[in-house]
This record gives C-alpha cells, sequence and structure tokens, in this order.
C-alpha cells in the first residue's frame, strides 16, 4: 500500500527535459506513464512538471499536474542553469530528475532515476556525435551528482549492485523501482486492425522485428550477421523488420561484407510512435533484442505483453527481466544467435510455449505499482508540521 499523508500538500517537481519531443525514447516513456499514474493517484501532493518546449504536449495539466515549459536551450544549459533557476521559483518541497542526469545544485532535497551508468563502464566514442557528447557529459556530471541526491532510484536489481559497487553507494541509497508496460501492449487486439495496420506500413504477413539503433550497445551488427546466416541456412527465411533505422546505412554495410544481394530481405518502415508500437509487436511472429547491455529492457515486456516470442540476451538485465520467459543468447555469438532464430521460427510449439510464458511474465510489471513505490520514497522525504 501507497504510505500518504493527507494532512497537508506539498509541491513536488519532476523534470524529464525531453518528454515533449516527438520521437520519445525508453526514458521518456517511462516518466510519461509514471506521471499519468500520478495523476490518477489518491495523494494530496501537486506536481509541477518540468520540459524542454516541443511540440509533443503529451500530458494534460488537469487536476493535481502542472506543466512549466522552458526554453529548447542546448542539454546541459537548459539543466544546469535554466531549470535550476526556474525550479527555485516554484515553491517546491522536492524534487525528482528522472533520466540519469539533474542539476548539480537542487534547491531543495533530490530524487535521481539513474537508469544506467554504462557510459562510466566504457566511454565509446563509436556512436553518433549526439551520443558521444550524451555520454562525456553524463561521465562528468553522475558521480558529482550521486554525492547531492537524497535517494537514487534505478530500475533492476543488476543496475543496482553496478551502482552501488563502481559509485561507492551506500546500499540503502539506492532504491529498485522496475518499468513496466501501459495497458495498450497485449494480445487482444482484433485481427482486422492488426492486418490494416501491416497493410498501411507495407510489413509483410510473417517477419522477425529488430529495433535498430546506432548506439553501440544495441549490437546491431552482430544481430544483422546472424540474421544473415540464418537467410542462407534456410529455404523460406522470414524477412527482417529493422525499425528506426535507415535503409542506405545497412546498405553500406551489407556492401562491406559482400552480401548486398540480401538486401531484399530487410524492411524498413522507419520510425514507429510509441501509440502505434502495439501493432508491430502484434504483427511480428518473432523479436529479437539480442543488446549487450540494458539497465531493463522494456522491449522485452512489451512483446511479451503483446504475444510475440522473445530471443534477447543472457548479460546484464536482461534475465532477470524475461523471468524464464524468454529464449536466452550469448549476444556476441553470432552462430548462436542465428540457430536460435532458425529454430524458433521453424517451431510453431516453441512459439506457442514461448507466448505463453511470455504474456504470464509480463503482467507482473504495472506502472500502478510503479507509481505507489515512487510516492513511499516522495513521503520518506518530505517535511510534515506536527
Amino acid at each position: 500500500m501507497m504510505k500518504r499523508r493527507t494532512d497537508a500538500k506539498k509541491r513536488i517537481g519532476i523534470e524529464v527535459q525531453r518528454l515533449f519531443r516527438p520521437k520519445k525514447h525508453g526514458m521518456e516513456v517511462v516518466a510519461l506513464e509514471l506521471i499519468r499514474e500520478l495523476q490518477m493517484a489518491d495523494t494530496p501532493h501537486e506536481y509541477v512538471i518540468f520540459v524542454k518546449e516541443d511540440i509533443d504536449r503529451c500530458i494534460s495539466t488537469e487536476g493535481n499536474i502542472q506543466v512549466k515549459e522552458l526554453g529548447a536551450w542546448p542539454y546541459p544549459f537548459w539543466e544546469q542553469i535554466v531549470f535550476p533557476l526556474a525550479s527555485r521559483g516554484m515553491q517546491l518541497d522536492l524534487l525528482h530528475s528522472t533520466c540519469n542526469t539533474s542539476t548539480l545544485f537542487p534547491p531543495v532535497p533530490l530524487v535521481l532515476t539513474l537508469h544506467d551508468i554504462i557510459y562510466l563502464e566504457e566511454l565509446s566514442m563509436r556512436g553518433t556525435a549526439y551520443q558521444n557528447f550524451g555520454n562525456i557529459y553524463r561521465r562528468t556530471i553522475v558521480p558529482m551528482l550521486i554525492k547531492r541526491a537524497d535517494t537514487i532510484i534505478t530500475v533492476s536489481e543488476f543496475e543496482k549492485q553496478a551502482i552501488v559497487n563502481r559509485l561507492q553507494v551506500p546500499d540503502e541509497k539506492v532504491r529498485v523501482i522496475y518499468n513496466a508496460i501501459s495497458n495498450r501492449f497485449n494480445s487482444r487486439y482484433d485481427r482486422s486492425q492488426v492486418e490494416a495496420f501491416r497493410h498501411d506500413k507495407k510489413l509483410p504477413s510473417d517477419f522477425v522485428l529488430f529495433l535498430g539503433n546506432t548506439a553501440p550497445k544495441k549490437n546491431t551488427k552482430n544481430t544483422i550477421q546472424a540474421y544473415l546466416r540464418y537467410v542462407k541456412g534456410v529455404n523460406s527465411p522470414l524477412p527482417l523488420v529493422i525499425l528506426d533505422y535507415a535503409r542506405d546505412t545497412l546498405l553500406d554495410y551489407l556492401r562491406e561484407m559482400g552480401d548486398e544481394q540480401y538486401i531484399s530481405h530487410f524492411v524498413f518502415p522507419g520510425y514507429i510512435p510509441v501509440s502505434e508500437m502495439p501493432l508491430v509487436y502484434n504483427a511480428a511472429s518473432l523479436f529479437l533484442y539480442p543488446s549487450l547491455r540494458e539497465s531493463f529492457g522494456l522491449p522485452i515486456l512489451e512483446a511479451m505483453a503483446c504475444g510475440t516470442p522473445v530471443i534477447t540476451s543472457n548479460t546484464s538485465s536482461m534475465p532477470e527481466v524475461a523471468g524464464g520467459a524468454a529464449q536466452l543468447v550469448d549476444p556476441l555469438d553470432v552462430s548462436q544467435l542465428a540457430e536460435v532464430i532458425s529454430g524458433l521460427a521453424g517451431s510453431a510449439e516453441r512459439r506457442a510455449d514461448l507466448i505463453a510464458k511470455g504474456i504470464k511474465q509480463a503482467e507482473k510489471f504495472t506502472w500502478k505499482n510503479a507509481a505507489e513505490q515512487i510516492v513511499d520514497i516522495y513521503e520518506s522525504h518530505l517535511k510534515y508540521d506536527s
């Protein structure tokens, strides 16, 4: 049960700088779901949401929610100058920064959600310029910020141990609150709706789904190599649908390997809005998520809830999240991954077993439960007059 005081109203600031950007990523999706739950929760508190100006105003300002839009400044200037100045004028009682970093000078007690510390473990410069800059910024800010935060929230037991060990943080200062999935991720969509979506996006009747990404941890090149081995080893391979990935980027890589003739096996529908992702999962025959390192791995649960068999990695948090309901592989073993794709694609019985297990596993993770745990943390830092 949520521990809460009903005799006093407090004002809590929640910082989600990029919440209003149209193409949301994992951290913004998590924050959006939690804010929506807080808006419905039975607490007396007011929540001030600090965001950068952008076009997707995805939350309403009804009830206990107020939105404070700040200018579209560069990321570090917004976070270290614009945001703290604005927060000082809002009479806050508590501040919660939800996306790994925050101001170094919080005006009130600070709760920090630290999704991962991958950028501290290895400083990779193989991503885009934006990704590389972000990693350097976090590498600089997070060790200082850890000392200023009153409580650190992270998203898995695996990540908690990484934070405690790497940053020498007291165990009791770090709380694990699992991510969850929206109710719209489910396997109950009408087949006609799924087929209409498939037709609109020009998706094949059966396909393997992969969330392409240029970030090195997403293991895209190994995944493509494994898929090519699968294609070369069977008579009628399923096509691979890659989201949010450029055809020209893949074609260049295939040319490097001398495999450009296999480009016809790949499908590129481009970016799919979060609201349409349940339909993508429902349309897919298999979902590949062989990442090298994840603090949680939300797409694993999203796919499971939609009744899609999942292949994911046996590393970091992914076995913890999958809970025995996915096929685990060594993400660096291209041959093993190819064999698992081939085996699952060719066995309706094995897919059905994973589907049943996956639906049950996904039901364990709800945003309502996560929001209740977060409010408990808020309450532990709020001061009330006796």
